[in-house]
């Protein structure tokens, strides 16, 4: 995604496996669909690197400086497509766990409201 019009991610790293059943769909993507995926997103580096004996993954890397990591093993070319897009619209934030379940500026002097009365 663009975050003020600048897109965050910077390389897509592609690795897979030239022999192995788990990189079936990577490698049919990369015949298919990678070309017009690198078309359609000239700001973006595409990289493939070989990496025999181990699972097909897509890692990431965002301006940031943060890296997401996806397992793509055993999965369609059209599978594929969508997690490479899903990584190019990221921001590459990492995701942080709520404390509570609201989120506010300024909390309430009183406290949060609940539905228990205590007398």
């Amino acid at each position: 995604m663009a975050l003020r019009g600048v897109w965050q991610l910077q390389k897509l790293i592609v690795s897979y496996c030239n022999w192995g059943g788990s990189s079936r769909g990577i490698r049919a993507f990369m015949e298919s669909q990678l070309p017009a995926f690198k078309e359609k997103n000239p700001q973006l580096e595409v990289i493939t690197e070989l990496n025999r004996g181990h699972h097909p993954f897509l890692k990431g890397l965002y301006k940031n400086k943060n890296e997401r990591v996806v397992c793509i093993k055993n999965m369609t070319p059209d599978d594929i497509h969508q997690c490479a897009t899903r990584l190019r619209n990221a921001l590459g934030r990492k995701v942080l766990k709520l404390k509570t379940r609201h989120v506010t500026k300024h909390p309430s002097v009183q406290g949060t409201w609940t539905t228990d009365l205590q007398m």
